[in-house]
């Protein structure tokens, strides 16, 4: 298999994912991002809140779109307590189960400032607190203040986010692990391709959009907005979906899904067909590994906002196998990346802008 996660690819994706890129604050890693991809692009926008995109080959009636979203998720503080410890809410699917005992930055206008999120020790949870569990209402972020007051002299009110405090790490030499991987693996994965393209010199018959959208973690409202200014004819996401061979998680409930096999395919009402099967079909003519999954109702991702958008836009979505979603240690392969960034951009070779996308014609 030819390596395109070389050093000047790594590099970078250190560098992208240990900056903090909370869902609606996601500028400082956007630039990151689009300083990357500057040298294979041809032109670059960025919208109202901050989905920002690079377009190859501009100016013909046929785009297709290929994206990832940026944001990650993480806290709002909604409350300061007199004794200066702080309450706080989701901002997307933060996990309360595993914030106790983690360490915190906190985004204020002066700057980073760090904190905990703390816990009742082991030896004090007796009588009525035996059983105690961590719980959205009961999780609490200690910054080390004595009051209220030294809190807001700090820089924090209701309002301020909070990220965890984990880096990107290496598991075994054939793992990345670290928190938001999801999704900026997929913001990483789309920039590789478009490098790819121009360092193969590859001409595309119809003009391409790299899209790395916003506040996909509530809503898919980054994919919502720009997919209507965009309009595009085709439109591939790449996103995580849940390793399912892990510990506590039951395969038969949620598909058979492994790290290291390969990315996966979905099957869904959103994912238009012939997309997919131009797709699998690619897979299967340059020997790249896949594995198969079936999502119901929605997909959960940003597929969904492509492929419900101006009258219906053709769509397919492409996942990297990712264990324990929505923590800091969410854990990818190596080799699954690698195939990830292959499937995608072998694919964009194989559409036309005169391939049939309709059922009946």
């Amino acid at each position: 298999m030819a390596k395109r996660i070389d050093k000047k690819a790594e590099k970078f994706l250190f560098e992208y994912l240990n900056n903090a890129s909370p869902t609606g604050y996601e500028s400082s890693g956007q630039k990151i991002w689009l300083d990357f991809i500057r040298p294979y692009i041809d032109e670059h926008y960025v919208d109202h809140y901050g989905t920002t995109y690079g377009i190859i080959n501009p100016g013909s009636d046929f785009k297709v779109v290929i994206e990832g979203h940026a944001d990650e998720i993480s806290w709002y503080v909604s409350y300061i307590g007199d004794d200066g410890f702080l309450r706080v809410i989701r901002n997307g699917g933060s996990d309360h189960l595993i914030a106790p005992s983690m360490r915190v930055n906190i985004h204020t206008d002066k700057g980073l400032r760090k904190g905990i999120f703390g816990w009742p020790a082991i030896h004090t949870r007796k009588g009525k607190n035996a059983k105690l569990v961590p719980e959205l209402s009961n999780i609490f972020v200690d910054v080390g203040a004595k009051d209220k007051e030294e809190v807001i002299a700090m820089g924090i009110h209701p309002g301020t986010v909070i990220t965890f405090e984990a880096e990107l790490i290496e598991l075994n030499k054939k793992y990345y692990v670290g928190r938001a991987l999801d999704n900026r693996m997929g913001g990483f994965c789309i920039a590789q391709v478009a490098r790819m393209l121009k360092e193969k010199k590859k001409k595309l018959p119809f003009t391409l959009y790299i899209v790395n959208a916003v506040q996909e973690e509530v809503g898919l409202r980054g994919a919502q907005m720009v997919t209507e200014t965009i309009r595009p004819n085709i439109a591939i996401v790449t996103d995580v979906t849940h390793d399912t061979n892990t510990p506590l998680v039951d395969a038969k409930l949620h598909g058979d899904v492994k790290c290291g096999l390969g990315p996966t395919v979905t099957y869904a009402p959103a994912v238009h067909n012939i997309l997919r099967d131009l797709i699998l079909d690619t897979a299967k003519k340059k020997k790249i590994p896949i594995q198969l999954e079936a999502s119901s109702r929605v997909t959960g991702t940003d597929t969904d906002a492509f492929a419900y958008s101006n009258g219906g836009v053709p769509s397919a979505l492409i996942s990297l196998p990712l264990r324990y979603m929505h923590t800091t240690v969410e854990t990818v392969s190596k080799d699954d990346l690698e195939h990830l960034i292959q499937l995608i951009y072998e694919s964009l070779l194989h559409i036309t802008p005169d391939m049939p996308l309709k059922y009946l014609s």
